[in-house]
């Protein structure tokens, strides 16, 4: 019930300051007035001035991206045999589940968001390879054994030249803050061998450096949490959508069973940091990464953030009882 007024009240206080404005706008028109500029700098200003949350400690926004900078520096080599550690390889379900879930088709164009060390950019792509091959094989079987109605009108020819073409390539392009980060995406990349339509770029999910309308799938996993102005990576993630491009977010959330919810919590804060000590020596960063999960809105408040960005059909599915929640909205 309190979660429900909350989101209620924070949806009136939206709607009223867009009143506000358009009011304002309104009546500087009729008066043949034009708004002064210093209005805009004015809450730019104060956008200086305000605090967020560091785990649970409070400090100026923009201090907030030097400090999560700092902390995915340290554990960026660690990073994945972490993530096996701290999950129990749990990890590598929910994001085969974000996978299936998107079903990518040949010729499709993803930007991973804070993709870290490739991820989802690999299974991406090894997704897609999985589906051009099943496209294939399917047309082999069809050129085979034709109907009576393919050689009547000639569709084996149209097959063959469709063989010829190919699909559009796919791509996956990797982007992420931290150079460290990326700097082992490409290292498992070369291991693995995975190169052809692969790219990685250095960027802030706040301000993309991506042209509007480029991408079919966004997708961000275990990362949003981390950013400073969530609004504004929601609004960069509609504008390099294409049309009817889809916006899909793995991250941690509000577990919805009590009980599970009681040896999470205490999982998480005395088992997490420790094994980050040992296998990373680095307590304190993991502290913070198990405190942002507890700063991170609830799956409900998360999809109105969705909307209120302009996505359309969201919705949300937990996994392993809400521990983690996949978001997927679509940009129309």
């Amino acid at each position: 019930m309190a979660a429900s007024v909350r989101l209620l009240l924070r949806r009136a206080a939206r709607l009223s300051h867009g009143k506000i404005n358009v009011a304002a706008a309104d009546t500087a028109a009729r008066s043949g007035r034009r708004l002064a500029p210093s209005t805009c700098r004015c809450f730019a200003d104060a956008a200086g001035d305000r605090s967020t949350h560091f785990g649970f400690e409070t400090v100026p926004e923009a201090e907030k991206a030097k400090k999560v900078y700092k902390v995915f520096e340290n554990v960026a080599r660690h990073y994945d045999a972490m993530n096996d550690a701290m999950s129990l390889g749990i990890h590598r379900l929910w994001k085969d589940a974000l996978l299936h879930a998107m079903h990518p088709q040949p010729g499709a164009q993803l930007l991973d968001v804070a993709g870290g060390t490739g991820d989802i950019a690999f299974r991406f792509l090894e997704y897609v390879r999985s589906q051009q091959e099943r496209q294939k094989r399917r047309a082999a079987r069809s050129m085979q054994t034709p109907s009576w109605r393919d050689i009547s009108s000639g569709s084996s020819s149209r097959y063959a030249s469709e063989d010829e073409a190919g699909p559009r390539e796919s791509g996956a392009v990797v982007c992420d803050i931290n150079k460290e980060m990326l700097k082992v995406g490409k290292r498992r990349a070369e291991s693995a061998g995975v190169v052809a339509g692969l790219s990685w770029v250095a960027g802030d999910a706040e301000e993309l450096p991506f042209d509007d309308d480029q991408f079919d799938v966004y997708t961000v996993a275990f990362g949003i949490r981390n950013v400073t102005r969530i609004d504004q990576a929601l609004k960069e993630a509609l504008r390099v959508l294409k049309p009817g491009g889809r916006f899909m977010c793995l991250e941690f959330s509000k577990v919805t069973n009590p009980v599970l919810a009681r040896l999470y919590d205490a999982y998480s804060f005395n088992v997490i940091p420790a094994l980050g000590e040992v296998i990373a020596a680095d307590w304190k960063s993991y502290q913070y990464l198990v405190e942002s999960i507890r700063k991170f809105p609830d799956q409900e408040e998360f999809k109105l953030m969705i909307e209120d960005a302009g996505f359309f059909c969201v919705k949300y599915y937990n996994l392993t009882g809400g521990v983690v929640a996949l978001h997927s909205g679509f940009k129309l």
